[in-house]
């Protein structure tokens, strides 16, 4: 068995027993079996077909789709798979952003804290925006370096995701802000009242205790995931249970996320907001006020 292929296979293997064990949908978890199984038995390195054929290799492989073909180019670009941290409850940021060359531990910390970032696409858009400029010991050489990665790794799977040609019609449309509000609101009551699982996550849990909540659900088209945050940042501001990331797929296990928070200025303060849909909540809430 080739190496890598084995350890992408062990990494999907342990989504779906996460996934079982949280109680999740039986289609959901079954498929990363069967992703598991078509990738041992392929019989070329994944990187190589990657390499050729681009994403679209990945796709047309037997039991695997868009949304694992995803997870496996993450693999290949940064040995790491996020939605295997975050059934774990273990997202870790800093990890994150030192798997870019050129970004050590304490630059990884400076762009966290200054820029709230937690995933690569929010890096990459701090990149084009001007805001990573900001951040002390960031020279030209660095900067370009860490856009030659993101290109590499994040754009141009982006663009080969976005060029991909869905049947007519199935195209994914993100959740509706409505939709994820409802979610936020159902996930904190059920936790509340000790309706949802606990799992035991690996980071900030010195009694290896099982605390934290979570809920697998499906609402229309899409899966969800739904976790209270358990990064560094939200231990270290008392966040933990505000903010509340909501991870999702559909059929064709395209994923997404967001966090929902308290908003604690401005005029949407003191109600639940998406972040980066603070438009689309505005609009709900207006509506909301309209029926009353």
């Amino acid at each position: 068995m080739i190496t890598f292929n084995n350890e992408v296979a062990k990494n999907l293997r342990e989504i779906a027993v996460l996934l079982k064990n949280q109680h999740a949908n039986y289609f959901r978890y079954q498929a990363y079996l069967n992703a598991a199984k078509t990738i041992e038995e392929l019989p070329e390195d994944l990187r190589s077909l990657f390499e050729i054929q681009g994403i679209e290799g990945l796709i047309h492989l037997p039991t695997i789709g868009v949304g694992i073909a995803h997870l496996i180019y993450e693999y290949i670009g940064t040995g790491r798979m996020s939605r295997l941290e975050n059934l774990q409850g273990s997202p870790d940021p800093l990890a994150m952003l030192q798997s870019i060359p050129t970004i050590g531990r304490l630059l990884a910390k400076r762009i966290r804290d200054k820029l709230h970032i937690d995933t690569l696409f929010s890096l990459e858009g701090s990149l084009h925006s001007g805001q990573l400029d900001q951040i002390q010991g960031l020279g030209d050489k660095r900067r370009q370096a860490i856009e030659d990665w993101l290109y590499k790794n994040v754009t141009e799977r982006n663009q080969q995701l976005k060029n991909y040609k869905y049947e007519v019609g199935k195209k994914p449309k993100a959740p509706s802000v409505e939709l994820l509000l409802n979610l936020d609101t159902e996930y904190r009551n059920k936790a509340n009242v000790g309706k949802l699982p606990l799992i035991t996550p690996k980071r900030f849990n010195l009694g290896n205790k099982a605390w934290l909540p979570i809920l697998h659900t499906k609402k229309s088209d899409w899966y969800f995931t739904v976790i209270y945050s358990n990064t560094e940042r939200a231990h270290k501001l008392d966040k933990v249970y505000d903010w509340v990331v909501i991870f999702f797929y559909n059929s064709h296990h395209q994923e997404g996320q967001h966090t929902v928070v308290t908003e604690v200025r401005g005029s949407l303060k003191d109600l639940r907001v998406v972040r980066g849909r603070e438009d689309e909540c505005h609009l709900y809430y207006d509506m909301l006020n309209q029926e009353i």
